[in-house]
């Protein structure tokens, strides 16, 4: 069954979308120049009102550990993403400070990239197109033989999700602007985004 992740979310009514939606995980984008920035004091506020069945990612570029590790240790969030230039080293500092399960983001442009990607000590990967966020999706043709799990991201709506779960059979999917209006979360595409995965995994 593909997992499903919802990222960007920044205000309470956000929360109220993905704890009626259920998807298995949600992002909190920590990168100060982002749209979607929320700080680690509201980040808390947010997480304290999600669902404990949903999993919190927060996303990061190229921060300083010790802000990541003491955003993880107040257990705002469960799981590290990382979208910068963060390399094997940066994530075994990580790994022996904390047992947060790391995703990786790579931006895929070529098979190399996919190559690169598969040798991350991160738990998991996650291939986007760009720095994330752009609404576009890469070629997907290059996933082919993929040999590990890996998150599917990168221009992500409830139009052609079911055709990514399809083709790809990825571990899990990763939406943003894909459920957005004018900006921000849309519970309606949120809503629709979910049941389309559900729905192609039967």
């Amino acid at each position: 069954m593909t997992k499903i992740k919802i990222c960007g979310l920044s205000r309470l009514c956000d929360i109220d979308y993905v704890n009626t939606a259920m998807p298995d995980y949600i992002g909190f984008v920590f990168a100060p120049h982002s749209k979607r920035y929320v700080s680690p004091s509201q980040a808390a506020q947010l997480k304290a009102r999600l669902s404990p069945c949903i999993k919190a990612a927060g996303v990061f570029v190229d921060e300083e550990a010790e802000n990541i590790l003491d955003i993880a240790g107040r257990g705002i969030i469960d799981i590290i993403q990382l979208h910068g230039s963060e390399d094997d080293h940066y994530i075994s500092k990580l790994k022996a400070a904390s047992d947060v399960p790391i995703i990786k983001a790579f931006s895929i442009k070529s098979k190399k990239d996919i190559q690169t990607a598969v040798l991350s000590s991160a738990d998991y990967i996650l291939l986007d197109n760009g720095a994330g966020g752009t609404g576009d999706a890469f070629n997907w043709s290059l996933i082919s033989g993929i040999s590990r799990p890996y998150f599917l991201a990168g221009g992500l709506t409830p139009n052609n999700v079911g055709q990514a779960v399809y083709k790809n059979h990825p571990f899990a999917v990763d939406a943003s602007s894909g459920v957005e209006t004018n900006g921000f979360k849309d519970f309606d595409k949120i809503k629709l985004f979910i049941e389309t995965v559900r729905k192609t995994n039967i």
